[in-house]
Formats: structure tokens, C-alpha cells, sequence
């Protein structure tokens, strides 16, 4: 039995919907799989599970730095969350699940390691040497355009080619909800150079919105939960919270609690003409756990010392590999720094030649990797400090933190 009665059927992304050749558009055609039985989202969903980047969300901090506890939220299980809430959601208001799914899997992709405190760090140095912000959905989306490869049937490397609803709905995903009812925008834009600022457009599609909304349900509850867990917060904060919810005749506030009764909310209000929208009452309330959660959680004290600990570890990577840099004999320095830093240096080396033109490789070894790469070659052949600029930038914003605090101590260490 539903809530919404399915009132936004005719507006699901399936076939038959208007802008449906706009929606599976690829920049590239995927090749053909024989006796493919999923939709052109559900193979979405399933090239962006296979990747890589997706793996490494396990290893990415959400809020908090712990990665030895096993019961603080990750960038996966925060991915996890939100796949659930908007599956739901797209569920009973009649959307396609499989492009809600496909988006909430690769929403986050383009976090970089150590959380928010990651994100900040690598904007600070992109506006120095690149004139230009850092922000992770627009990170999400080079990822999936760019960065990712996966081995096709002939073992050959391509980028993922994703939908545009999908890589649509990555990039637009976030952005702070001000007024309560979300609708789709109307136009196809360029992803890559309209988008030029965090929540700069609503999604595309009615799904992307319904991803764009049950984010916002997902984490504010969870962080909440890790928040009491760690001690971050007061007996005077927790009683605090005991008084929200009596507010709203509840006995907590937790993720249980939350994601219950905001997700039948928002499938018992929305309609195609108020748009996704929670009720005056519950809107209030996820507003109010959202500025309890910036005031007490997100700007404590705690933080300081993990803020200043990520701004260190990258600063100090992104100078190392900054240093490296010779033009078109870069792979050359790379190599010979590999003698003190092997991890750093070498694995930049090798990953690198994946994204150049091959005739930039001097090493047979890494010659024959890079001729299994039928990608796009986005950093040509570094002939300017700026494409070399953006590969670092991509290169740490892709690891986990223990990847990052790997190589950081490859560099302490004598």
C-alpha cells in the first residue's frame, strides 16, 4: 500500500517520458553486452558499484575521523543511507528507482579523504594555482567523466560513460534547502561548463531531486548518533535535543526516529504541483536538527585539531608531487623521487600515464598500461603547470585516508 498514490507516474524516467532520449544521452556509447537485461540506469548503477572510487568510500571519513571504529559512520554507509531513503521515497511516488539508486550510489564519489575538512583544504589550493573553486560535486561528476575506468570485455580500459540523468544528479545533488519543494529544472545544460558553483541548479529529473532530499534526511540523524557516541556532546546538548523532540510529540531524535517519519512525510505532502515537500511541521523540524548539528557538532572545538591534521597531510602531499614537475620530462622526476618516496611518487607515476598520451611514457612497462587505456587523455602531454596542477588535485581527492596518511608518512620517514 502507498502513501502518495502515485502521483508522479507520468513524470518517472522511463520511456515514453519527453525528455527520455536527453536522459539516457551518453557522451559516448557504451558497447553492447548480449542478453543485457537491465535499463540503461541499472547498468549506471552497476559500472559506478564496480568502480573504484566507490570501493574507497568505505575508507572515507563522513564527519568524524575514526577510521579503527567499526561504529562511525563512513562515506559508504552515509551512501548507503541515502541509496535507501530515496529508493523509498522514488518507490511510492511512482519515479524510477533505478535512476534514484544509480544516483544516490555515485552521489559522493567525489569526496575527497578527511571529509569537509578534506574538501576545504583542496579548494584553498585549487583557488591558488587554478583560479578556481574545489567542491565535491562538481569532483563527482570529472570522476565519472574522467577519472574512473573500467576493463571492458577485451580488457581495455574505458571511462564510465554515464547517462546524463545520472551524472546530472551526482553534480546537483547538493546545495542547503531553503524553501520546502524541490522541482526539477526544466533545461539540458552543459554539466561540465555551466556548473560552476555548489547548488548552482536543481536536478534534472524528479529523482535527482528525491536524492537532493533524502541526503539531507540521511545524515543529520547519523551524525547525531556518532556525535553522542565520541562524547562530542554535553549532557546539557543531549538534553537539548530530549526537548526537540517532545516538540514534536517523540521520544529521540535519532536515525530511526528521523528517516521514519520524514520519509512518510514527504511521500504523504508532495505532489507534481507543490513539488517534494515534508509538512510545515516536519520541515521546521529537519531545519532545526540541521542548526543544532552545524552549532554543537560540525564548528566543535573537537574538530580543530583533525582540521589542522588534514590541512597538514595534504598540503604537504600536493607540495612533494608539486615539486615534481617538469613538463613533458615529468615522468622522468617522478621516477627518480621514487628512490625516497616509492609509494607516493611511483603510484602517481603509474597513474598518471593512464590519462596522458602515450607517447609522454618512456618506460616499456608502463608503455604497455597505458596502451590498454582507451580513455580520454585529460592531462594531453602536461605541457602546462596547470594540467599538472589538476592531476594532483584529482589524484588526492581520489584516496581514502589511510591511503593519504600512508603516503604522508612515507615522507616523515627517513
Amino acid at each position: 500500500m502507498t502513501i502518495n498514490g502515485h502521483s508522479f507516474v507520468s513524470f518517472a524516467a522511463r520511456p515514453g517520458h519527453p525528455d527520455w532520449e536527453q536522459m539516457i544521452r551518453r557522451e559516448t556509447a557504451l558497447y553492447e553486452k548480449p542478453n543485457d537485461c537491465r535499463d540503461p540506469f541499472e547498468r549506471d548503477y552497476t559500472r559506478i558499484l564496480h568502480s573504484l572510487a566507490y570501493r574507497r568510500l568505505k575508507h572515507k571519513t563522513q564527519v568524524f575521523f575514526n577510521i579503527d571504529n567499526d561504529h562511525i559512520c563512513t562515506r559508504m554507509e552515509h551512501v548507503a543511507h541515502v541509496e535507501s531513503v530515496s529508493a523509498t521515497i522514488a518507490k511510492d511516488l511512482g519515479l524510477s528507482v533505478d535512476l534514484t539508486r544509480a544516483i544516490a550510489l555515485g552521489h559522493d564519489l567525489g569526496h575527497a579523504p578527511f571529509g569537509h575538512q578534506g574538501e576545504r583544504e583542496l579548494d584553498k589550493l585549487s583557488r591558488l594555482y587554478l583560479d578556481r573553486p574545489f567542491f565535491h560535486e562538481r569532483n563527482g561528476l570529472r570522476f565519472v567523466d574522467d577519472i574512473e575506468l573500467l576493463e571492458d570485455d577485451y580488457r581495455i580500459y574505458r571511462n564510465l560513460d554515464l547517462t546524463y540523468a545520472v551524472r546530472d544528479g551526482i553534480i546537483s545533488h547538493c546545495g542547503e534547502m531553503d524553501d520546502n519543494g524541490l522541482r526539477p529544472r526544466t533545461e539540458a545544460i552543459d554539466l561540465q561548463r555551466d556548473f560552476i558553483r555548489c547548488g548552482q541548479y536543481l536536478p534534472y529529473t524528479w529523482e535527482g531531486c528525491v536524492v537532493k532530499l533524502a541526503d539531507k534526511i540521511a545524515y543529520v540523524g547519523r551524525d547525531i548518533e556518532d556525535a553522542i557516541r565520541l562524547r562530542f556532546l554535553t549532557r546539557e546538548n543531549v538534553a537539548l535535543l530530549t526537548e526537540m523532540a517532545r516538540q514534536y510529540d517523540q521520544k529521540a531524535v535519532n536515525t530511526t526516529v528521523i528517516i521514519h517519519n520524514m520519509i512518510y512525510d514527504v511521500c504523504r505532502n508532495s505532489s507534481p504541483e507543490k513539488g517534494l515537500c515534508l509538512s510545515p511541521e516536519l520541515f521546521e523540524q529537519l531545519t532545526a536538527i540541521k542548526q543544532f548539528n552545524y552549532t554543537y557538532i560540525y564548528k566543535n572545538k573537537r574538530l580543530a585539531p583533525f582540521t589542522a591534521y588534514a590541512s597538514v597531510v595534504i598540503g604537504q602531499i600536493f607540495d612533494v608531487l608539486l615539486e615534481a614537475y617538469r613538463g613533458e620530462d615529468t615522468e622522468k622526476e617522478l621516477r627518480r623521487e621514487a628512490r625516497f618516496y616509492p609509494e607516493l611518487m611511483g603510484a602517481f607515476a603509474d597513474w598518471l600515464t593512464k590519462f596522458c598520451e602515450p607517447e609522454l611514457t618512456l618506460f616499456p612497462e608502463t608503455l604497455e598500461k597505458s596502451a590498454q587505456c582507451a580513455n580520454k587523455k585529460i592531462y594531453r602531454r602536461l605541457e602546462t603547470r596547470e594540467l599538472y596542477v589538476q592531476a594532483i588535485l584529482d589524484y588526492i581527492s581520489g584516496m581514502s585516508d589511510p591511503y593519504a596518511l600512508k603516503v604522508f608518512d612515507e615522507l616523515i620517514t627517513y
